[in-house]
C-alpha cells in the first residue's frame, strides 16, 4: 500500500518485529550445549592451578627455611619468625585450605636440632590430580 506521500507502507506483518518462542529455545539449547562443554574444563583448571601454586609455596617456604638454617645456623621456631625476620614478606598461603594457618610443621630430628620447624606440608585434606596425597607434597 502506498501512502499520498510516495512512500510504502509496512505491511502489518512486518510491524510485530521479536522472536518467537521457538527461536528463543534453539538458542538457549545451543548456549547449554556450549556451556556443557566448557564448565567441567574450567573447573578442572582451577583445580589443576590451586596444586600448582601449592607445590609452587610449599617450595618456596622449604628453601626460605634452608637459608635461614644457612644463615643463622638453626632453624626458626614458628613460620611467624621468617616473617619477622624477613626472609618471608607474609605467611604462605594454602590455595586448597584456604588459609595461611593450616600447614602441618614437621620440627627437626636429632639431639643437635636447634628450632622449631624443619619441614612443612598441607593441612589440606584429599589428594592432588595424580593420586599424591596434598600431605605428601
Amino acid at each position: 500500500m502506498v501512502t499520498s506521500s510516495g512512500r510504502r507502507r509496512p505491511s502489518r506483518r512486518r510491524e510485530c518485529l521479536g522472536f518467537t518462542l521457538i527461536e528463543l529455545l534453539v538458542v538457549l539449547s545451543i548456549i547449554a550445549l556450549l556451556l556443557t562443554l566448557a564448565v567441567p574444563r574450567y573447573f578442572n583448571s582451577i583445580d589443576t592451578a590451586k596444586e600448582a601454586v601449592l607445590r609452587e609455596n610449599l617450595h618456596l617456604v622449604r628453601e626460605t627455611i634452608d637459608k635461614f638454617y644457612g644463615d643463622k645456623g638453626r632453624y626458626p621456631d614458628s613460620l611467624d619468625e621468617l616473617v619477622s625476620e624477613k626472609y618471608l614478606r607474609a605467611l604462605p598461603y594454602d590455595p586448597v585450605t584456604g588459609s595461611a594457618g593450616t600447614w602441618l610443621l614437621i620440627a627437626p630430628s636429632g639431639a643437635d636440632a636447634k628450632g622449631g620447624v624443619y619441614d612443612l606440608k598441607s593441612g589440606a585434606p584429599g589428594a592432588s590430580r595424580d593420586g599424591q596425597p596434598f600431605a605428601d607434597l
